[in-house]
């Protein structure tokens, strides 16, 4: 069984997340093209590359089971932006599994690696932490995106089961963990360690994904499963049907799939002080459409008049 560093694992598990465009461009801006990294910086960050990276990346950041680390596709998810969220990237979520393990300094010859293999040329001072912010990726060319269903025209097979069941094996556990982010920091918890008697599958699993990684599939789930609140013909508890084509629903089914995406750039960045307002936003999803279609009599969905404006 071929064995893969954690360092590569962490660019297979994530695609490299986004960073705000740079706006408001000093004349001190740079682009990567301008010899912004030494040949011995490169030099440094190859090693490290050969001996925690390659396996999951390639030996030329071609990408095998990891995501590529040069060429176009690369480069399109990175367009015009600043390296320091490259920086940030490395440092902060890898190891996959065991984040926060590459020192600032290695994860800056990593990117200096990274910019020497994808053919910029190097210059004579090294990357440094102060002009991390002002350089900036080259901007893509535009490319004409797929059109995409908006979430009223979702394509979905049958339910399978009703909006109160959907809601316990999705919406509320992922929510909770969105939630508890007020109250603890995933960058501070602990990897859980159980030795139980006999193996338990639901106890492991718990172990593998901890921390912010938790919090990341968290985000994933409420933003990639709000469409199946608007399945045609799925029913409440009580046999009503779901009012799909009510146009407060769909507005309630696309606020809670934004604060989805909100939380999962939070989530990516590891901005824990994000989420005090990300919840506020994630509860104000779930009152709002409560209110109307809920909170009218009766337990755990059972109520007459649920799902009922």
């Amino acid at each position: 069984m071929t064995s893969v560093s954690p360092f590569g694992v962490a660019f297979c598990g994530y695609a490299l997340f986004g960073a705000l465009l740079l706006t408001g461009q000093t004349p001190q801006a740079r682009s990567i093209t301008e010899g912004v990294y030494s040949a011995a910086q490169a030099a440094r960050g190859q090693q490290l590359y050969k001996t925690q990276c390659a396996e999951c990346h390639g030996n030329a950041l071609e990408g095998t089971v990891g995501s590529p680390l040069a060429g176009d596709s690369f480069l399109s998810d990175w367009s015009a932006r600043p390296l320091i969220n490259l920086v940030d990237k490395i440092q902060k979520t890898m190891p996959f599994n065991l984040p926060a393990n590459l020192t600032r300094p290695q994860s800056t010859d990593l990117v200096a690696y990274i910019l020497q293999a994808g053919k910029f040329p190097a210059g004579q001072a090294e990357l440094s932490e102060a002009m991390l912010a002002r350089i900036a990726f080259p901007a893509a060319k535009p490319s004409a995106a797929p059109a995409r269903a908006g979430l009223g025209n979702t394509s979905l097979p049958p339910p399978e089961g009703n909006l109160a069941e959907l809601m316990r094996a999705i919406a509320f556990p992922n929510s909770n963990i969105l939630f508890n982010l007020q109250i603890k920091d995933p960058g501070a918890q602990p990897k859980k360690q159980t030795t139980p008697a006999t193996f338990d599958y639901a106890e492991w699993g718990s172990t593998v994904y901890p921390g912010w990684l938790a919090v990341d599939q968290a985000a994933i789930a409420i933003t990639e499963t709000a469409p199946l609140l608007l399945t045609p013909g799925r029913r409440c508890q009580n046999g009503k049907p779901v009012p799909v084509d009510a146009a407060d629903w769909k507005q309630f089914v696309a606020a809670l799939a934004d604060a989805g995406k909100l939380a999962h750039q939070a989530s990516k960045a590891r901005n824990h002080a994000a989420f005090i307002d990300i919840s506020d936003k994630l509860n104000d999803a779930c009152a709002n459409c409560h209110k109307v279609y809920r909170d009218k009599g009766g337990t755990e969905g059972s109520g007459a008049t649920r799902c009922q404006p």
